[in-house]
């Protein structure tokens, strides 16, 4: 497997700890983050860490050099639903034109392997689930589509140069390790969201939309647990190691309703969530269910930790640990 690896956005919830992953995995680790929405004490210290911009082509090329790195696992991203529909031309130029800058710091120090942190989002509304790699993409908000767009340019890049990579779509990461867990500002996440309503540290929570065409009205999610999100992005180091290019869509095929959520983090907790109905998202989708079949059967891998009240637990142990988040 790849020896050296630079993590883009390694500070961030899913990137440190995909981090810890690689170090158990023996692998050579330097991240890259702007700390923008990262926490510098989420890197073990004796990780080399730059503070810096994926879209500056000098520093990350002079750091692929210095490290002699030969892979690159891409998490930077902005990745709000929301946001994106109220700033697109900032998510565009993130997401897309930073991310090609990226790939072009790559050419310019010879590393042809990257492993893209892509979205469930491509999808839209899904006409059927759960949902295969096959399936339509018509993304139905800014987040989604910047994702799609950075995969055509991968594609590109890779008919160009020969780049392999493999884009992993994956739904919503739920969760913790031991030392790392989620901690944004502001929190936009469903679970910590819940988990802090229940411990009493925000006042309640609000269930965006009550009409879906989902069983009791509430959006339906695939959480998928963080650590195995984590392994799946080792996994794809490994192929890409064998050659191997492509799209994979990594969950549990199983969704779960916001109100689902809530009643499971009242059990975790032992506490009441207080929430009340709002108006929807523009841009939520009714129910996005995964299809990770092509991942198991090609990548080698399957979740470990699919159960819902496991991942909650995991996250509400992390926050009792953690109260007031990372110490920066």
């Amino acid at each position: 497997m790849s020896s050296s690896v630079l993590v883009t956005g390694g500070a961030g919830y899913i990137g440190s700890v995909t981090v810890e992953r690689l170090l158990t995995a023996d692998c050579r680790v330097v991240v890259l983050d702007n700390l923008s929405k990262g926490h510098r004490s989420a890197v073990p210290t004796d990780v080399p860490f730059v503070s810096g911009d994926i879209g500056d082509i000098e520093l990350v090329s002079g750091l692929l050099r210095e490290h002699e790195v030969d892979s690159v696992i891409h998490f930077a991203a902005m990745s709000l639903v929301g946001e994106s529909m109220e700033k697109p031309a900032e998510y565009y130029d993130n997401n897309v034109v930073r991310g090609s800058r990226l790939l072009s710091a790559m050419s310019a120090a010879g590393v042809s392997k990257i492993v893209f942190s892509s979205s469930a989002g491509v999808y839209g509304e899904p006409a059927s689930v759960p949902i295969l790699e096959t399936a339509r993409t018509e993304p139905v908000n800014v987040y989604g589509d910047t994702k799609r767009v950075f995969e055509r340019v991968l594609e590109w890049q890779a008919s160009a140069t020969g780049l392999r990579h493999i884009s992993l779509r994956y739904f919503n990461a739920a969760g913790a390790s031991s030392d790392c867990g989620e901690d944004h500002s502001p929190e936009s996440h469903l679970i910590p969201i819940a988990l802090q309503a229940a411990a009493g540290t925000r006042s309640g929570l609000t269930v965006f939309g009550n009409d879906y065409d989902t069983p009791d009205g509430t959006c339906i999610r695939d959480y998928i647990d963080v650590r195995d999100l984590s392994d799946a992005h080792i996994a794809a180091l490994k192929a890409l190691d064998e050659g191997r290019s492509g799209i994979y869509n990594l969950g549990n095929g199983e969704g779960a309703s916001v109100l689902d959520v809530i009643e499971t983090a009242e059990a975790v907790s032992g506490k009441k969530v207080p929430w009340e109905y709002g108006p929807r998202r523009e841009g939520d989708p009714a129910r996005l269910v995964a299809s990770a079949r092509l991942a198991e059967e090609e990548l080698g891998w399957q979740p470990l930790h699919p159960d819902l009240s496991d991942m909650i637990g995991a996250a509400w142990e992390w926050m009792q640990r953690f109260p007031d988040g990372y110490p920066d």
